[in-house]
């Protein structure tokens, strides 16, 4: 395994700490810290409780990740998929 190698997993987020950090449980029923990335950041997608997401770890250090992905839920409809619902006041 080169040194510039990177592990990506397949986790589920247990607690969201302060400053973009999270507990997430590992596949293999291991919890490790993890921080959001960069580009997520960027980007503010959040990341609640509950969500499933994809992390990378070096080989070097296993108890420390970055969250590079957060998978969408199948349950939930995408933004902008529904109408608002706005009530319009007439002036009169």
């Amino acid at each position: 395994m080169a040194k510039e190698d990177l592990i990506e997993l397949e986790a589920t987020v247990i607690d969201v700490l302060p400053d973009g950090r999270f507990r997430v449980r590992l596949d293999n029923d291991r919890e490790v810290m993890a921080y959001t990335a960069g580009r997520m950041r960027k980007n503010r997608i959040r990341t609640l409780a509950g969500d499933r997401v994809t992390i990378e770890m070096s080989p070097y250090d296993l108890e420390k990740g970055r969250v590079i992905f957060r998978h969408r839920d199948e349950r939930t409809p995408a933004p902008g998929s529904r109408r608002p619902n706005r009530t319009f006041n007439r002036r009169r």
